[in-house]
């Protein structure tokens, strides 16, 4: 199927590894170019290079932590000087610290904050209005399952994710007038370094091993195993595309049938 997206730019954050790097493979091989985005430079380059070197698009790295709005204003600035307009927006903010209510204070609370939610909220802001202007767009968030079903010792997590989720049901209705579609995607249990981390974390919490964990997810899981960043990035090419511009508003699983919810 040709998604119909070949010469468009995107803006993938995060996107040096795991989730981010799936969705960036998965947009330049349909012909998009890419701004991609990540706090390590020499991981950011590589994939940057990487990338370029398959798929034949453009590609830009702007390393940077984008819960600085500084530094948001900063990486937008050298995509727009480069490719002069973004099409595609996708979120990609790393998940903050696990653990319990209790475990954390105030001010880990602003910092998951302005990680999880202004972040996304500043990128989207700085797109949003060429979007408009043009009467095309796509803002995809990545966000979680925890989104439908919180999970147990990630207070942090499920309260950001599912604000992000809030502010693009809301932002959906505002722009469709528009051409813009605004939906989000929620990985379930899924190959990446952050599962890995939280699979220390709750072994440690139940004096179990990192591996027993990851087989009691999988247990959990109706397709009997945990999920590859690819098959996110085959979800989130399709929503960029053109096939894709009646769909708007929805948080879509990706989670080999984990999440028992009807809706």
């Amino acid at each position: 199927m040709d998604l119909g997206i070949s010469g468009r730019t995107a803006f993938v954050a995060a996107s040096s590894r795991g989730l981010g790097r799936a969705a960036a493979e998965a947009l330049a091989a349909e012909g998009v170019h890419l701004l991609m985005n990540a706090r390590g430079e020499g991981p950011l380059a590589e994939a940057a290079g990487a990338v370029r070197e398959t798929h034949g698009v453009r590609v830009l790295e702007a390393p940077g932590d984008l819960a600085d709005p500084g530094v948001v204003q900063r990486v937008l600035a050298a995509g727009f000087e480069e490719f002069g307009r973004f099409d595609i927006m996708v979120t990609n903010i790393g998940g903050p610290p696990a653990g319990p209510f209790e475990s954390f204070s105030p001010e880990d609370w602003r910092a998951a904050i302005g990680q999880n939610l202004e972040s996304v909220l500043n990128l989207v802001r700085g797109v949003l209005g060429g979007m408009e202007e043009r009467g095309w767009g796509r803002i995809i968030n990545i966000t979680s399952i925890a989104v439908k079903e919180p999970i147990p010792n990630l207070i942090l997590s499920n309260s950001l994710r599912a604000a992000v989720t809030g502010f693009a049901k809301t932002l959906a209705g505002e722009v469709a007038p528009h051409g813009v579609t605004v939906n989000n995607v929620m990985p379930g249990y899924t190959r990446t370094d952050r599962i890995m981390e939280l699979s220390e974390k709750n072994a440690a919490l139940r004096g179990t091993t990192p591996e027993q964990e990851l087989g009691r997810w999988a247990e959990q899981i109706p397709a009997g195993r945990v999920g590859e960043p690819e098959e996110l990035g085959a979800l989130i090419a399709f929503l960029a595309s053109e096939r894709a511009a009646y769909i708007t508003g929805t948080s879509i699983a990706v989670d080999g049938g984990w999440l028992r919810a009807l809706i």
